[in-house]
């Protein structure tokens, strides 16, 4: 049986760089799985929890760009993901480590909704623009986290009641 290629609406760039995004956002969920097994290794249940939920929120994002690449007659290609770091110095540490990487997922996207721009695709524009409202509040939601944690210094007490409103966060559905 021949199978015959299949015309895709989606430039190859675009479902390039989709294709791309997709595999980032599989990365960002094990990154945050290796970064929940390190939390809870240092009895950080609460830490574990939150990057736990993040992981969560990284496969749906993972799977919404999946669901679009296969609505607009792409073909997702997943490849292997890269080892995520083990070895953190310490709870701020470790949160610092996530704020790098959600920044670096929104400068993924912004280059993404570039190329989307310069090709005239306002589809995936308009379906990338979520997107990048949801990285502003990944952002900051870390940001604040490490603000707070560099405010408590040394101070056990405070990274305590940090650990126990982390694991209050609450699956976003």
């Amino acid at each position: 049986m021949v199978i015959q290629e299949k015309q895709t609406i989606l430039s190859q760039t675009i479902e390039d760089g989709l294709n791309e995004q997709i595999n980032g956002e599989l990365y960002a969920a094990h990154l945050y799985l290796s970064m929940s097994a390190y939390c809870e290794w240092m009895n950080l249940t609460g830490f574990a929890h939150w990057f736990n939920m993040q992981s969560k929120e990284e496969m749906s994002h993972a799977k919404k760009l999946f669901n679009f690449v296969n609505d607009r007659e792409g073909r997702v290609l997943l490849r292997g993901l890269p080892q995520p770091p083990t070895e953190f110095q310490s709870p701020l540490h470790v949160m610092e480590c996530a704020l790098d990487h959600e920044r670096e997922v929104s400068r993924s996207y912004q280059r993404l909704y570039d190329r989307a721009v310069q090709e005239d695709d306002r589809a995936t524009q308009v379906h990338l623009q979520w997107f990048i409202s949801e990285q502003v509040e990944e952002e900051k939601e870390a940001s604040l986290i490490v603000q707070q944690l560099k405010m408590f210094g040394d101070k056990r007490e405070a990274l305590f009641l940090m650990d126990q409103k982390l694991g209050q966060r609450k699956e976003q559905g």
